[in-house]
């Protein structure tokens, strides 16, 4: 079983890192850890280099810090990104946030940051990692349609949709060939779980966004991605079907989706 989507940099791990890693290896196949932000890909290719075959790094800016970066820091990020291509197997996670931006003006740069993180994917020949969530103004500013008209204008083929919830646009989805993760709110949500149920088995991946959204959904508790077995259980639960199935189809389309050489 592989996680694909958690944040292993994060402050939360500090006291006990190693130890949470060598409880995954025990209990998954892979790791994929993402750093949302400069600061954090240091750490995060470290990680990636000491484990080897077993975590594998994304690196990118998250869209809920777009505002805190000049362009130079942009192109800096992106020039470094491009200098580790061959130590990560993922570009984000990118994307559209406008519950954390509310201005027109940084929307905009979200946006633009956006197609530039699409472009880059394209060039280095890496998968999309999307985060995508929409503001209380939803109905007159929807960021999924947003990110879904950058997708498609940029050519974006391998492209992982990141706890993704907009069921109205699965279908298209779908069809562009993108991939769907999924995490423990599919364990609370009606509308996630129904999300789940409509996705191929062949297009749908396992995450955890660890250290958040723990199983048991108390929030003051630490999440780890070997929560992603409670994921599986629940998806298999949806689709009626074995949780053995479950993991050999999401382990193997992770697997082909980021290309991950596994030790």
């Amino acid at each position: 079983m592989i996680d694909t989507h958690c944040h292993l940099e994060q402050p939360a791990y500090d006291a006990d890192r190693e130890t949470v890693i060598a409880k995954c290896r025990r209990e998954l196949t892979a790791v994929v850890t993402c750093a949302p932000k400069p600061a954090d890909y240091a750490k995060t290719l470290e990680l990636s280099k000491k484990h080897g075959g077993f975590v594998f790094a994304v690196l990118g800016i998250h869209p809920e810090y777009v505002e805190d970066y000049s362009d130079a820091e942009v192109d800096a990020a992106m020039k470094e990104i491009e200098r580790n291509r061959l130590a990560i197997v993922g570009i984000g996670e990118t994307g559209l946030d406008y519950s954390y931006v509310k201005t027109p003006a940084g929307r905009e740069r979200q946006r633009q940051l956006f197609a530039k993180f699409a472009r880059l994917a394209n060039r280095l020949q890496l998968p999309l990692v999307v985060h995508i969530r929409n503001g209380e103004d939803k109905e007159t500013a929807d960021a999924f349609a947003d990110a879904f008209d950058i997708l498609e204008r940029e050519g974006a083929k391998r492209v992982q949709l990141h706890m993704f919830g907009a069921r109205k646009l699965l279908e298209r989805a779908i069809g562009n060939g993108w991939y769907v993760s999924c995490n423990a709110i599919i364990l609370r949500s009606k509308s996630y779980a129904k999300v789940v149920r409509d996705t191929p088995l062949e297009r749908l991946m396992l995450e955890t966004d660890a250290p958040w959204l723990h199983p048991s959904g108390d929030a003051a508790q630490r999440n780890d991605p070997t929560g992603v077995l409670a994921v599986a259980e629940r998806v298999a639960e949806i689709k009626d079907a074995k949780p053995e199935d479950v993991d050999n189809a999401t382990t193997q389309n992770a697997s082909e989706f980021y290309g991950l050489k596994l030790r």
